[in-house]
């Protein structure tokens, strides 16, 4: 049986932080997607940084189910901001006719935890 790896998600104060550290396939995307929503609803977390610098390559799939896990977080209360988009996932979300305008971005994880803090009046 084949083992699909677990992203971690980590609380810290009132906000969750997801650094993306493994190969992305659908199975881990929808599992992250799953994981994620879980634990926004049991802590009660009003904000989500999640840190893509790790991502090299993303594909059509996994980028819808990045956009749906944005919108289902926002739907549940918490702003998410994306840092360390590498250039080739930029211009594969681009490509692919992903929108990221309503959608907060840093460089790194610092500077997302810092935007998001501003986001949250903290």
């Amino acid at each position: 049986m084949l083992r699909v790896p677990k992203i971690p998600i980590l609380k810290l104060y009132n906000c969750l932080l997801v650094s993306i550290q493994v190969e992305l396939d659908d199975q881990t995307a929808l599992n992250f997607q799953e994981d994620l929503l879980n634990k926004i609803y049991e802590t009660g977390s009003n904000g989500v940084v999640i840190d893509l610098t790790s991502v090299d390559i993303i594909d059509s799939f996994i980028a819808k189910v990045l956009g749906d896990v944005i919108t289902m977080s926002k739907l549940m209360g918490a702003k998410v901001v994306l840092t360390g988009i590498q250039p080739a996932v930029a211009v594969t979300l681009i490509e692919l006719g992903i929108s990221l305008d309503e959608i907060e971005t840093a460089l790194d994880l610092e500077k997302g935890l810092e935007r998001l803090q501003r986001e949250l009046g903290e």
